[in-house]
C-alpha cells in the first residue's frame, strides 16, 4: 500500500485553527517516584542501528518546495501563522494529518514504521514512547536546538524523539468557601467527598491514563487497588474521554461534580477564557495529583525527506514556535529560552511536584495495570 493509498486513513488539513485541547503543565521540574522503577525493560533506549540524520547548509538550500506531511492527535492547536512562517523561512510546506488520539497515532504509525504515511509525528508522549522506539519508527535526529532543551525532558539517549513540551495531569476541584478544600488525593476516599469526583477511563483517555499513574506512584504498587476500591465505594464517576467530564459532570461544564482529572493549568484556561472576567480561577490543583506528561517529535523511519522533517524538528523546537505554544496548547514549553506568559506565571499552582513513571515500566505494566483497573472500577 503506496502513502497515497494509506494517507486516507488520517484526516488531511491545511495549517489553520484547530480544536483547542486544556493541555497541562506546571512549573515545577521531573521528580521521579520511588515506585517508578520496580518493572524495567532494557529494550526501550537500545542503540538504533540507523546512522542519524545531519543536515549540511547546502541541504538546507535545496529542499525549498517539499511539502512534508506532520502526524499530530485531534486537539493539537496550531499556533496561527506558524507553520506559514516555516515555509517563508525555508520553502517547506507543512500538511497536518490528525489521528484520534495519541494510542491510536502511534498504533496506526508502527503498522507502516518504514514505509510510514507521513515524514514527521509530534504528540507521542512518555507514556507510549517505548512501545513507539522498540518498534523502530522514528529516525535519530539531534536538533541544533537540543543544548536549549532541558535536560530532564531528554528521555531517548539516542535522540530518535524530541521533546517539544510538557505538561501535568493533575486533579482540579470547584473552589467553594462553603465547603473544605481537598488537599490531597487522598482525600478522594473520604466521606466528605462522596459523589464529588469524576475521572476517564485510562484506556480511552491521555489525562485518565496519567491520573491512574499517578495513583500508582503515589500509592505504590501494593496499595495503589485499594484505592481504586476506595473511590468506586464512594461513587467515582468514569468517563470515556476529558471533554465529556469537564464540560459535563464537572461544574465548570454545568454538571454538579467538583472534582475532575484534568491539567495544571486548567486554571489558567478558566481565568483566560471566563465569560465573566473574574479576578483569579475559579479551580484549583490538588498538588499531590499529578503525573508529569511530556511530548515528542521525530522523524518517522522511511520518510522520502529526511532533511526538510529535520529541519521541521528543529523549527518545533526554536524559540519563536515554543514562546506560542503556551497561548494556544496550554503546555510548557521544552526550550529553555522561551518565554512564558505572565498569565501563566500569575495563576499556575506553584510548589507542585508531579510524579512519572518510566516509559520502560509503562510498557511493561500497562496492559495489567488497566485490566485491574477495569476490573475494580467498572465490573
Amino acid at each position: 500500500m503506496n502513502k497515497e493509498t494509506r494517507v486516507g486513513q488520517w484526516v488531511i488539513i491545511g495549517c489553520g485553527v484547530l480544536l483547542l485541547a486544556l493541555a497541562g503543565c506546571a512549573n515545577s521540574r521531573v521528580e521521579t517516584s520511588g515506585e517508578s522503577n520496580e518493572y524495567l525493560s532494557s529494550d526501550c533506549f537500545t542503540r538504533p542501528e540507523l546512522t542519524p540524520i545531519t543536515i549540511t547548509d547546502t541541504e538546507r538550500n535545496q529542499v525549498s518546495g517539499t511539502t512534508i506531511d506532520l502526524i499530530t492527535y485531534d486537539s493539537f492547536l496550531a499556533p496561527e501563522g506558524a507553520f506559514e512562517a516555516f515555509k517563508k523561512e525555508t520553502g517547506i510546506s507543512v500538511n497536518i494529518l490528525l489521528s484520534a488520539d495519541t494510542g491510536t497515532m502511534v498504533s496506526q504509525s508502527i503498522l507502516t514504521a518504514g514505509d510510514p504515511v507521513a515524514d514527521v509525528m509530534f504528540g507521542v508522549d512518555n507514556t507510549f514512547l517505548c512501545r513507539a522506539l522498540v518498534n523502530d519508527i522514528f529516525h535519530p535526529f539531534e536538533p541544533s536546538t537540543i543544548t536549549e532543551l532541558a535536560d530532564e525532558l531528554k528521555l531517548d539517549p539516542y535522540s530518535r524523539v524530541t521533546p517539544v513540551d510538557y505538561g501535568d495531569i493533575c486533579l482540579n476541584y470547584w473552589k467553594d468557601p462553603n465547603n473544605t478544600a481537598p488537599t490531597s488525593i487522598d482525600d478522594l476516599r473520604s466521606s466528605s467527598f462522596t459523589s464529588a469526583f469524576v475521572t476517564q477511563n485510562p484506556e480511552t483517555s491521555a489525562p485518565g491514563m496519567g491520573f491512574l499513574l499517578a495513583s500508582i506512584a503515589f500509592y505504590g504498587e501494593e496499595n495503589w487497588e485499594e484505592f481504586w476500591v476506595d473511590l468506586r465505594k464512594n461513587d467515582v464517576v468514569v468517563r470515556p474521554g476529558w471533554t465529556e467530564s469537564y464540560y459535563g459532570d464537572f461544574i465548570s461544564g454545568g454538571g454538579e461534580r467538583t472534582i475532575v482529572t484534568s491539567y495544571s493549568t486548567s486554571p489558567v484556561a478558566e481565568y483566560v477564557y471566563a465569560a465573566t472576567p473574574v479576578d483569579e480561577p475559579p479551580t484549583g490543583i490538588i498538588k499531590d495529583s499529578c503525573f508529569r506528561s511530556i511530548e515528542f517529535a521525530g522523524v518517522l523511519h522511511g520518510t522520502d525527506h529526511p532533511i526538510a522533517s529535520a529541519m521541521l524538528i528543529e523549527f518545533l523546537t526554536s524559540v519563536d514556535f515554543q514562546e506560542q505554544i503556551p497561548d494556544t496548547n496550554f503546555v510548557l514549553p521544552a526550550n529553555m529560552n522561551a518565554v512564558i506568559p505572565d498569565v501563566f506565571l500569575q495563576f499556575m499552582p506553584d510548589e507542585i511536584l508531579p510524579v512519572t513513571v518510566s516509559p520502560e515500566a509503562i510498557e511493561e505494566n500497562r496492559d495489567r495495570w488497566t485490566e485491574r483497573w477495569t476490573e475494580i472500577v467498572l465490573r
